[in-house]
């Protein structure tokens, strides 16, 4: 089992993980560790303190180890946002969709698009699906120049 601490804020705030599921937050308080989770708040003054306690040595990541490398930020060559996760095309709808991570329920949709609220329409970039599915929109438009034209076009 590894603890795996990663940098929110350098040297101030960490996520603390175990095989990727989050047990809670850690933050540096000028003289001790504060470690908050479902069942309380608990304080360290130093790392064998946090050892003890969670049955293993805590890693502290850099923020460098979080990042993902650079890679295709794009779902059906429409564009995202962010990495997408769980990325498909609904037939039906003709929409490139994608979560934001491995384990969200939240779909969004690849691509800009108009959506016409009550007062108006207005531009968008990687909506929520449930967005799309309460109000009218034209997309999707995979260049920012196309989304324009066609919100020129809607607004006259």
């Amino acid at each position: 089992m590894t603890i795996k601490a990663k940098t929110i804020l350098k040297d101030k705030f960490w996520i603390i993980e175990d095989d990727n599921n989050r047990l809670g937050t850690l933050s540096w308080d000028d003289d001790r560790y504060l470690f908050s989770d479902n069942a309380g708040t608990c304080f360290f003054n130093n790392t064998k303190q946090m050892r003890d306690k969670f049955g293993s040595k805590v890693i502290f990541l850099n923020e460098e180890d979080n990042v993902r490398p650079i890679a295709d930020h794009s779902v059906h060559n429409f564009p995202t946002s962010v990495q997408p996760f769980n990325a498909m095309y609904d037939v039906k709808r003709k929409l490139p969709l994608f979560t934001k991570s491995d384990k969200s329920k939240s779909m969004y949709c690849a691509g800009y698009y108009i959506i016409r609220f009550d007062k108006g329409w207005v531009k968008s970039f990687c909506p929520k699906l449930i967005t799309l599915e309460r109000y009218e929109f034209s997309g999707p438009f995979t260049t920012d120049i196309e989304m324009r034209q066609e919100l020129s076009n809607a607004s006259r």
